[in-house]
């Protein structure tokens, strides 16, 4: 399908954000080239998106997001998600799942798409629970699931604080082994083991971070790499 605007959403969102920050990327060849892909990551900053896409340009993929239906419903961004066949979420509602029935076409379609398992933005930067989504999706087509840890973005614009629109801030991309799902594995656990690979990514990327926090800089933004740790999906369904 010919997408004429979708070289357009590039060079608004995509390409200030790729030359605005100083980038590390390390194990995006684990992205393949070309077939179906599932990418998913944490979820720490509103510019996450654009840093997965970021990820999947390197390997010259156009990516396919499942996103909130909230942005649909936007007069400017809701047509424009819609023109580059991004993919809406009724969160929250038992009409989420319908979400994968598109989403697996696009996958078994040989596309890249990408979810955030969370669900939304980490209020203390380090990984959610994760939602079951992303493990349905991959027992369904049998894709695995490629892990992605970022980190660096939500200095720039985070739920709750001012954005800091400024170039030279950096953002790692850690890219990991991909996960496999089964067909007969359990969504939970699967989404355990989905999760606890983008802990370590998470943990990875906050390794390689290049820069710290000057003398007289708020560090509310660093985190220690060992903090990255699960938070089982079977806790939340518990409590």
């Amino acid at each position: 399908m010919v997408e004429p605007l979708y070289p357009v959403a590039k060079g608004i969102f995509y390409v200030p954000l790729r030359y605005g920050l100083e980038w590390v990327a390390e194990g995006w060849q684990l992205v393949p080239a070309r077939g179906p892909v599932i990418l998913t990551s944490n979820h720490a900053s509103h510019l996450d998106p654009l840093c997965l896409a970021y990820v999947a340009d390197r390997r010259r993929r156009r990516i396919r997001f499942l996103a909130k239906e909230e942005l649909f419903e936007k007069r400017a961004l809701g047509p424009l998600l819609r023109a580059v066949r991004q993919i809406p979420v009724r969160r929250g509602t038992e009409s989420a799942a319908d979400a994968l029935a598109p989403a697996i076409a696009e996958v078994r379609s040989g596309e890249c798409i990408a979810v955030f398992p969370e669900g939304t933005i980490s209020l203390d930067l380090e990984p959610m629970a994760g939602k079951t989504g992303t493990a349905r999706l991959a027992r369904a087509t049998g894709v695995p699931v490629t892990p992605v840890g970022l980190w660096g973005a939500h200095r720039i614009l985070f739920k709750g604080r001012l954005p800091n629109w400024r170039c030279g801030i950096a953002e790692v991309a850690a890219v990991g082994t991909p996960v496999r799902v089964g067909p007969e594995d359990d969504v939970h656990e699967a989404t355990d083991r989905i999760m606890a690979a983008i802990c370590t990514q998470v943990a990875r990327a906050r390794e390689l971070y290049p820069q710290r926090p000057a003398p007289d800089e708020d560090g509310w933004w660093v985190r220690d790499p060992g903090t990255a740790l699960l938070r089982s999906c079977r806790s939340e369904a518990v409590s």
